[in-house]
């Protein structure tokens, strides 16, 4: 973002799904097939911070993690701890993370009911005093999400056991921690029904794919809030999207004439050039411009060497 907008994405992404009603169409799209299994009103605000201290053989270790954003969906006495974490670039340890966060919300509730019966002191023998559970006690169940909204594909693993090297004759005995990914830019096939999150996943979608018939197909005559702008600008690194939502007056916006403003302007087409160039000029590196752009290092040099800004070898 530049500084004129001064707007950080992830800031503007938790903002957003914070809200009950995104919170909960985004997790029944990914996990239902868009069936209205959790509802808004069921929903809570949670404690994000899972971090926790480990002791064992005398030694201790603190463990950091905090999550984006966290609800907890109520039934009566129980409930499900649904989490959130916002991804913008592939991160290849994310299976990894995913299951220590949720280890570390079950270890957080194991704490708490262990807290309660030592206070209460009502074991039945042994073994519950030992593990400080007694045999009715249940841990409430953790769900998690990652919600990635890179440009280019994720390309990264989708599973604990992807990021093992495993003997064949082992693999039936490995236990898997599967991860439930959503990439924005391959989208097409999640039932929505919350119009905010279906607008900011489709647009979004189609500026990734150069698809700006379809923008103005859809939402030639339609006006949403700015603050939606501001999440597709935020999502598909466009300051200029940002700092033109933030402009408008009376808080509402037509994705259709933003982007004609962007072509007149001649950004939004030329748009990963530019960003190349910025990269460039701050001291990034080629293949870490490549990795933010989504493009080879060979395209790149191109790029650079096309504007004079990199000698031709």
């Amino acid at each position: 973002m530049t500084a004129k907008s001064k707007i950080k994405t992830d800031t503007v992404l938790k903002d957003f799904w914070r809200d009950n009603a995104r919170f909960a169409d985004l997790f029944n799209a990914a996990l239902f097939q868009g069936k209205q299994v959790i509802h808004p009103d069921e929903l809570e605000e949670s404690d994000t911070d899972f971090s926790s201290i480990l002791k064992w053989n005398g030694h201790m270790e603190t463990v950091q993690k905090i999550l984006d954003v966290v609800k907890k969906r109520a039934h009566g006495v129980d409930f499900v701890i649904l989490g959130l974490e916002n991804q913008q670039r592939v991160h290849f340890g994310m299976p990894l993370r995913i299951m220590l966060g949720d280890a570390l919300g079950y270890l957080k509730g194991y704490q708490e009911i262990a807290k309660k019966n030592k206070a209460r002191g009502n074991w039945e023998d042994s073994d519950e005093f030992l593990s400080g559970l007694r045999r009715e006690d249940r841990l409430h169940p953790m769900v998690s999400i990652c919600v990635y909204y890179g440009e280019r594909a994720w390309d990264g693993p989708h599973s604990l056991v992807d990021m093992l090297k495993i003997p064949e004759e082992l693999r039936p005995v490995v236990s898997d921690y599967k991860m439930n990914l959503i990439q924005v830019r391959e989208s097409e096939e999640l039932v929505f029904h919350n119009g905010d999150v279906q607008t900011v996943f489709e647009i979004s979608r189609n500026i990734y794919k150069r698809n700006y018939k379809n923008i103005e197909e859809v939402y030639q005559d339609k006006e949403f809030s700015s603050e939606l702008g501001v999440v597709i600008g935020a999502i598909t690194d466009s300051p200029e999207l940002v700092n033109q939502a933030l402009e408008r007056k009376g808080g509402r916006m037509n994705m259709c004439t933003a982007l004609d403003e962007l072509k007149n302007e001649g950004i939004t087409e030329g748009r990963r050039e530019g960003r190349i160039l910025t990269y460039f000029e701050f001291g990034v590196s080629l293949e870490e411009i490549a990795e933010k752009t989504g493009i080879t290092v060979k395209e790149v040099e191109k790029v650079l060497k096309e504007n004079g800004v990199l000698n031709p070898v």
